[in-house]
């Protein structure tokens, strides 16, 4: 009840803070339709974080509409293999042409044109043109490559404190991560998997718990990534576990889910499908859990701050900013504490998947 009182404390406190910001939005789009209001702009650049993109931008210019920061590389397999910098759209505003082929930058994607930078839209206002095969470095990727590096730099320094001897203790950064791969053995795999088998399970339940730690927190930096927010890699990261358990499963998992032992025949015919529903609805948890959390706490962090810079003309409304600056700290705090909880969640359930189908299953001790 007490923590529950709090967390209504809490909610009430940002509503506060966000009904002014609601209220201006709605004065604003009524005073002028067709022009984007402040709400919209701020929404807009939430979503354009949230998303993969071919460019760092630190800091714009609006008024000049200069954009400051770098591109990275476009590489693309369209009759041919086609290599060129993202700069060359100018944030969509120019049309690329590469051996013959046109090629326009619309919302994070690349499509092919014509000449004229001509885009086609269905009745929803999608568009309907073609896509070329797109193998790029976005920002996305760049994470990915940044995080492995970490990870194997860490990692290279672990091992060699252990090839020195069992008793040398690990110096600087492996100070902290033994510890955390201590935790994944003794809390995680041996409890789920079992003492027998968990350590061909270690390096894969390693890999992806400090995956998912690096990306969670390097997500809170100002480089703006949001790896883990992005629904295609937490899908990947799902499907190795669900591949591992499939290949790795024993001969009581998959009679556990076809044939369900001491269960009457006609509720074995009715409990079989719902078991192999259970394979896909768990990677499908995984999946949904990671890309869900990470992506609201980016959304509400963003939106705390884009308070200060709604009202930073407005002095009636100083205690607004000064509650939203506090909030923001306060979300921030709460999103360290995310990017861990959520590399534990993520680990802990692969590792529950994992025991589930590679333990053995005494029928005559469950009955």
């Amino acid at each position: 009840m007490v923590s529950l009182k709090r967390t209504l404390k809490y909610f009430a406190v940002i509503l506060l803070s966000v009904a002014p910001f609601l209220s201006k939005a709605e004065q604003a789009h009524d005073a002028s339709a067709a022009a984007p209001t402040e709400s919209e702009k701020i929404s807009a650049h939430i979503d354009h974080h949230l998303q993969d993109d071919y460019y760092f931008t630190f800091f714009a210019d609006e008024e000049a509409d200069v954009k400051y920061g770098f591109s990275l590389p476009v590489i693309l397999i369209d009759n041919g293999l086609k290599v060129f910098m993202a700069s060359e759209f100018d944030y969509g505003k120019k049309t690329v042409e590469k051996d013959g082929q046109f090629y326009a930058l619309s919302h994070g994607k690349i499509y092919k044109t014509d000449a004229a930078g001509t885009l086609s839209y269905d009745d929803h206002h999608h568009i309907t043109n073609a896509k070329p095969l797109d193998f790029s470095i976005t920002k996305n990727v760049v994470g990915l490559l940044l995080t492995a590096v970490i990870l194997f730099v860490l990692f290279i320094g672990l091992a060699k404190t252990y090839k020195k001897g069992a008793n040398n203790l690990p110096k600087g950064a492996g100070r902290a991560l033994e510890p955390l791969v201590l935790f994944v053995r003794d809390e995680m795999a041996i409890p789920n998997i079992g003492l027998s088998k968990y350590k061909q399970f270690m390096p894969y339940l390693l890999s992806i718990f400090f995956l998912i730690l690096v990306l969670n927190l390097i997500g809170l930096t100002p480089l703006g990534f949001n790896v883990t927010g992005n629904i295609s890699v937490t899908l990947c990261l799902a499907l190795f576990t669900f591949f591992i358990i499939q290949f790795k499963a024993n001969k009581d998992y998959w009679k556990h889910i076809f044939w369900m032992p001491g269960v009457p025949v006609p509720m074995k015919i009715v409990l079989a499908p719902i078991e192999v529903l259970g394979m896909f609805t768990k990677p499908f948890s995984l999946m949904l859990r990671l890309f869900a959390n990470i992506t609201a706490g980016h959304s509400v962090v963003m939106g705390l701050i884009a308070i200060v810079y709604l009202f930073k003309t407005d002095l009636t409304v100083g205690g607004s900013v000064g509650v939203s600056m506090i909030l923001t700290l306060f979300i921030m705090f709460i999103e360290l504490l995310v990017a861990f909880l959520q590399a534990f969640i993520f680990t802990m359930m692969s590792s529950l998947f994992i025991g589930m189908a590679v333990q053995d299953h005494h029928d005559e001790d469950h009955h």
